[in-house]
């Protein structure tokens, strides 16, 4: 099959777009993980169409047979890579456009930080929080992602994904059913194609302002020095998982190259040379002596692809 899967790859994507045994820490802010049979570059919506059919005349499953990826921020890849076709978007899905004053359209490819430049550039006001998320609009609509009292759920009008069978259905921000770190979409079998966010104008010279404080206490206060998938777990109902990994006495606790932050407790970073596994046991050990600790169960944020 996997000879087949190929040619027929070759016939809907340019060659050049298409590499195998791709080693997937290059694609992940952790810098782990092992090779992926196909890793395959989707530019436009024709080709994911194309390609989601291909998948489905082969039988393959979203999740399990492939899997979209972004800036690969909160994932955490097995170190014997993943068994099927990685899909990473670009061209179109890339695009970032002014619909009118207040309107800006963003491919789900596009970087949070891009568009959070784009709006300040046009004296909107309402993204700053996510200028810092390190990620793309895909990755932050699944998630809902936030920071320093923003979330996507506050500026998001319109979500478009694609059906397996490619058909393209729009939801509104409150269809998306946005939540703490989840969405309709996190464990949907879908593709997100972009968003339409809702804007406010504003000066640009505060918006800006605003960006380089929310960007200064971000270097001041998490890791940005180590490879890491960002906060590692959910934030717990009432308490700050940062303040009981630390009350647990696990600060700069580590497990191979794999470390609690000396810096953020909330951060498992990779000092060097961290493998799936390192991080893998190093989770289990934390949840473990902070619930004996505290009687919490941290629940992980990290999405993790592969065989474990």
């Amino acid at each position: 099959m996997r000879s087949e899967l190929s040619e027929e790859l070759s016939r809907i994507i340019s060659d050049k777009c298409i590499i195998e045994n791709e080693d997937l820490s290059r694609h992940t802010t952790f810098r782990i993980g092992g090779p992926a049979d196909y890793f395959v570059r989707i530019n436009s919506q024709g080709e994911l169409s194309s390609l989601l059919k291909l998948f489905s005349e082969h039988n393959m499953e979203f999740f399990k047979d492939f899997y979209v990826i972004g800036n690969g921020s909160n994932l955490l890849v097995s170190d014997k890579g993943f068994r099927g076709v990685i899909v990473s978007l670009g061209g179109e899905f890339s695009e970032i456009r002014l619909l009118d004053d207040t309107h800006v359209s963003a491919g789900s490819a596009a970087f949070n930080s891009a568009v959070a430049n784009m709006a300040k550039d046009n004296c909107l006001t309402g993204f700053e929080f996510a200028h810092g998320i390190p990620g793309t609009i895909g990755g932050a609509l699944i998630m809902n992602a936030g920071a320093y009292g923003g979330e996507m759920k506050q500026v998001v009008q319109k979500v478009s994904i694609m059906e397996p069978d490619g058909t393209v259905r729009v939801f509104t921000g409150e269809e998306a059913e946005f939540g703490y770190r989840s969405s309709a979409f996190k464990n949907r079998p879908c593709v997100i194609l972009g968003a339409e966010i809702e804007l406010s104008k504003g000066n640009k010279d505060q918006i800006e302002s605003t960006m380089n404080e929310l960007m200064g206490r971000r270097r001041d206060k998490q890791p940005l020095e180590f490879p890491s998938a960002g906060s590692t777990f959910k934030r717990p109902e009432g308490n700050f998982a940062g303040k009981l990994i630390e009350e647990a006495g696990l600060r700069g606790y580590s497990v191979g190259d794999a470390q609690v932050s000396e810096k953020h407790c909330g951060f498992v970073v990779n000092k060097g040379k961290a493998t799936s596994e390192d991080v893998d046991k190093l989770i289990k050990d934390v949840q473990k002596k902070v619930f004996e600790n505290s009687g919490v169960m941290l629940d992980p944020e990290v999405i993790r692809l592969g065989e474990f």
